[in-house]
């Protein structure tokens, strides 16, 4: 505890104290009150920290309370400019105004713009036309650690999508010379695991331009005009970002063929169709803008996306024969510490009808016999038993993807 100036005794008695216990009390109390003075000053920084909290708090609640008092503004779109004002349309309930504007607003203005109108109808200003957000974290920023030397068994599929998306990127003058134009997509069907992302993910690696990636299922919306208004903001994304290579994954959730069911759902769906159809192949130029897609459904596609113009090249990516699960085996174990006796050959013939997805988690389970028993070096019996546990697995789970039979 801090000592104060009662706690110190003074020799009041001044013919009994001596000249120098006088100077020693008198310096013993100085030092009391520079400690006291130090305290204070401490505790008026803490203090004066105190008050600049609550004042920015106090701040912070007025500019709330001033906006709560404010009029809501509403979200419109510039229909036409004429001489008598600005016809505007209202988001949400689709009513249209004419309202007046000064003249230096109106030379801000244009048709299709986005505005802040009030209550009145009248605007207030000119906003940004912003894409929705969710289209731009579908941007790619850092490129899939996946190369063409990953992808085992489909090399004519390479070389079809890298004549389909890179050359046309990289070496364009080649198609203008020719006289042709580039192909503007390319669809990748076949069985899950058979390596269709995979394909995706080493052209995102290997090619310079913007890359795009969805899936199908992240366009179906419950809202009206939802799902083809982030399609419109996903090709704008890529049109500013030119050239662009835009990854649709799982497309027949989207694009399945259309049936006359009259429910809202249904409906939906066939519309953000219908506006992907339009930007794939409508009145406004594509661009540098090339599209791969993928989908495990070919047989559920609609003809009108199928057609040449929209998908120019339709790859089948089909399970690995036996030369192919040889390089994928290879691929997988390549930095795995594997023993001399492991027969990459024989376990391609061992493994029959497996996908790529399948010999992946063959070797990952082989892994794991390896851990469980004390060891660094993965065995050939190891690969076979992973082998016979995932064959056993798949035929319980009953899992179309690993039908080997």
């Amino acid at each position: 505890m801090t000592d104060t100036v009662d706690d110190v005794d003074l020799p009041y008695d001044e013919e009994a104290a001596s000249q120098q216990e006088m100077i020693e009390a008198l310096e013993e109390r100085l030092e009391v009150l520079e400690r006291q003075n130090e305290e204070m000053r401490d505790k008026l920084l803490d203090a004066n920290a105190e008050n600049n909290k609550y004042q920015q708090k106090l701040e912070r609640l007025t500019h709330e309370n001033k906006k709560l008092k404010q009029s809501p503004l509403f979200v419109a779109t510039v229909q036409e400019i004429n001489d008598d004002g600005v016809v505007i349309k209202q988001h949400g309930n689709n009513q249209e105004a004419l309202t007046e504007v000064t003249e230096e607003m109106r030379e801000e203005l244009e048709p299709d713009a986005r505005v802040a109108v009030n209550n009145s109808l009248s605007i207030v200003k000119r906003l940004d036309n912003e894409t929705d957000v969710r289209a731009r974290v579908m941007q790619v920023e850092h490129s899939p650690d996946v190369t063409y030397e990953d992808i085992g068994g489909l090399e004519d599929q390479l070389n079809e999508v890298r004549e389909t998306v890179e050359m046309p990127l990289e070496r364009p003058e080649m198609f203008t010379e020719v006289g042709i134009d580039p192909p503007s997509g390319v669809l990748l069907y076949g069985p899950p695991g058979t390596g269709k992302t995979m394909l995706a993910k080493a052209v995102a690696n290997q090619t310079d331009a913007t890359f795009i990636k969805m899936a199908g299922s992240e366009l179906v919306h419950k809202f009206i005009g939802e799902g083809a208004k982030l399609v419109r903001d996903l090709f704008e994304v890529a049109r500013e970002n030119e050239p662009a290579v835009l990854f649709i994954d799982e497309i027949d959730a989207i694009a399945s063929k259309r049936t006359d069911s009259k429910t809202s759902g249904d409906a939906e769906v066939q519309r953000t169709m219908m506006q992907l159809l339009s930007e794939m192949d409508g009145f406004n130029e594509r661009g540098e803008i090339r599209i791969i897609a993928a989908t495990n459904r070919f047989d559920m596609l609609d003809s009108a996306i199928l057609r040449p113009g929209r998908f120019d090249r339709l790859i089948e990516v089909p399970k690995p024969n036996v030369e192919g699960r040889e390089i994928i085996f290879q691929i997988h174990t390549r930095n795995m510490n594997v023993s001399d006796d492991v027969d990459f050959a024989h376990l391609a013939e061992l493994t029959e009808h497996a996908s790529g997805a399948d010999i992946k988690a063959v070797c990952t389970e082989a892994g794991m016999f390896a851990i469980r028993d004390d060891r660094t070096e993965v065995y050939m019996e190891d690969l076979v038993g992973a082998w016979e546990k995932v064959q056993a697995e798949a035929d319980e789970d009953g899992d179309v993807s690993r039908a080997f039979a």
